[in-house]
């Protein structure tokens, strides 16, 4: 990684100095599934932040990276927490020069007459590191060993029926995969004298009138490197897109997260792929509700069903089923029927129940007669249901 600067990595995360890397990670997840490309799809803006945090993470997220951005402001890999440690005293303590591996930094403190002397025009070593190691990030990458490949979100939509009884389901997914010419290495062929450095392992990088003598970043100080491989240009992964299949439990719910090892992007030179995390999307019914592990419907019952009672058939996610109306039964009235709705994923064997509400149908008189009787029922049952409104007032 090229060396940052005048980056405030807590504020980007929304973390204090003192969080812990747990607190890191789930300042990180709930940024990610905020501004993730696949969330936001031709937003610039979004991409950028996505970039921010990404960067902001894997320093914070990395022991060494973070002790070393903590002592400096800043981080460099051709720096050790030692080293940064050691210069941080330096700086507080107005002590001698500190060793960056045969850099000389004592007239690089605070842009005073040293920096002058030098003629660099940098106040200090953290602008010479800028200069000297910017958009060297591929070629180290090669160096560091197996790299690990990043976790992946993406949000994946089943049907009502899937999510109640399980299945099985499909996502399209993009996926950085192995390059199936040089398997993740990066390099292909049998190592040669490095062109980098002539052979020697080391290269010279001018800073103003000062020469530095540094590690080099093809080969990683051995002397010998191989060619880039021509299919993934050097990177050790392809893009691709994979069709994954994944099983649904039953009950689950909308909202909850599924996490598929080893699919995620897959790492370099050896290192495990990450994982891929899918958010769980249940589509709608046109009559069932869904809550939690409860269903919610809205059952019609006719004016004599409500006011003598009546047993009625109901529609249930296992088929039909027979619900009691109790007399008197008032529209907007609730009823619930134990342990109807969905079987839990959480905890086998238990169950939700089905929440039915009453709606009241008021019938269409087509006769005389029917007419007759109404008045009939009004003269035998003469109370006024408005009566309580003028008693509130």
């Amino acid at each position: 990684m090229p060396t940052t600067q005048n980056k405030d990595y807590y504020a980007t995360l929304g973390v204090k100095k003192t969080a812990t890397p747990e607190e890191i990670r789930k300042a990180f997840r709930k940024l990610a599934r905020k501004y993730h490309p696949d969330v936001n799809p031709n937003d610039k803006k979004s991409e950028e932040k996505f970039k921010e945090i990404s960067e902001a993470n894997d320093i914070l997220s990395d022991e060494k990276k973070r002790k070393v951005y903590d002592q400096l402001g800043f981080y460099s890999d051709q720096i050790d927490p030692a080293q940064a440690e050691a210069y941080a005293r330096q700086q507080g303590h107005g002590g001698g020069p500190v060793d960056f591996g045969g850099f000389d930094f004592s007239g690089f403190q605070g842009g005073g007459a040293g920096a002058q002397q030098g003629g660099t025009g940098w106040s200090s070593f953290k602008d010479i590191f800028s200069g000297i190691f910017s958009g060297q990030q591929q070629e180290r990458q090669r160096t560091r060993g197996p790299q690990p490949g990043s976790d992946l979100e993406y949000q994946a939509t089943v049907d009502f029926w899937t999510a109640i009884r399980g299945g099985q389901a499909r996502l399209q997914v993009h996926r950085q995969d192995t390059c199936p010419t040089c398997h993740g290495q990066s390099t292909t062929g049998n190592p040669m004298s490095c062109p980098e450095c002539n052979g020697t392992g080391q290269v010279t990088q001018m800073g103003g009138r000062m020469k530095f003598n540094i590690q080099c970043p093809r080969c990683g100080g051995t002397g010998r490197a191989a060619s880039d491989c021509a299919t993934c240009h050097g990177q050790g992964v392809v893009d691709r897109t994979e069709t994954v299949e994944f099983r649904i439990k039953a009950g689950t719910r909308d909202g909850q997260r599924i996490r598929l090892q080893g699919k995620g992007n897959a790492g370099t030179s050896g290192g495990a792929a990450g994982d891929l995390f899918l958010i769980v999307r249940v589509g709608a019914h046109p009559i069932f509700t869904r809550t939690g592990d409860d269903i919610h419907m809205t059952v019609p019952v006719t004016v004599p069903e409500a006011s003598l009672g009546a047993k009625v058939e109901v529609p249930t996610i296992d088929g039909r089923a027979q619900l009691k109306i109790p007399p008197g039964t008032q529209p907007g009235q609730k009823l619930r029927m134990r342990e109807r709705g969905v079987e839990s994923a959480q905890h086998a064997g238990m169950r939700g129940d089905q929440i039915v509400t009453i709606q009241v149908v008021t019938p269409h008189l087509q006769d005389e007669r029917s007419r007759e009787i109404m008045r009939e029922l009004g003269k035998l049952n003469p109370q006024d249901p408005r009566e309580q409104l003028f008693e509130k007032i």
